[in-house]
């Protein structure tokens, strides 16, 4: 369990912060970057949540989106701790994390009308705010592969699976959000010239 008496530290007023294993890194450190990155998204589902209705399919959603946003909190945990730390407990994102996220995109895309174009972001408010938690993941996906590449650097496969599965989720979460499909605003080629 946590326990935070004291929200500031001054310990980052020079531009540094420190890792899960006590290790210090500028805050523009691309280990950063990446954990922060998926706060951000994490911060945008809870902006879905909150405009979820109380319609069975959007309560559904919800009570998934709560297990994603508590999955991201895990993701940061892996993120903070590199692999190579010799940290007493590490918290690691595992393979039925991925599972569990691949299973709910699959019963949800069965419910949906089948794509005749690329959907642009938008429709609902809700399906709204998933599009853009959808976005903020694949830039957490683009920081944690860099980082991955980075020498010296690891990130967990697990980790990076789950990050690229997420994005897909969010799209079909945004689509069903959007009436099952009916609601998607279609991209027109050339259509606003």
């Amino acid at each position: 369990m946590v326990t935070l008496s004291k929200i500031y530290t001054r310990g980052g007023d020079a531009g540094m912060t420190s890792l899960g294993d006590g290790a210090r890194r500028r805050k523009d450190d691309l280990r950063i970057e990446a954990y922060g990155t998926v706060d951000e998204a994490n911060s945008f589902i809870g902006l879905a949540r909150a405009a979820l209705s109380e319609a069975p399919n959007e309560r559904r959603l919800a009570a998934f989106f709560a297990a994603i946003q508590n999955d991201l909190f895990d993701l940061g945990a892996d993120l903070c701790v590199p692999e190579q730390a010799q940290a007493p407990a590490r918290l690691r994102m595992r393979q039925d994390q991925v599972d569990r996220l691949e299973r709910e995109i699959d019963a949800l895309n069965a419910d949906l009308l089948p794509l005749t174009s690329f959907v642009l972001p938008g429709g609902s408010q809700a399906a709204a705010a998933v599009h853009v938690a959808r976005a903020v993941a694949r830039r957490a996906e683009r920081l944690m592969v860099a980082l991955a590449a980075e020498p010296g650097e690891t990130v967990g496969m697990p980790a990076l699976k789950y990050i690229n599965r997420l994005s897909d989720f969010l799209f079909v979460a945004a689509r069903h959000l959007n009436r099952f499909g009916e609601g998607d605003v279609l991209w027109t080629p050339g259509g606003a010239r």
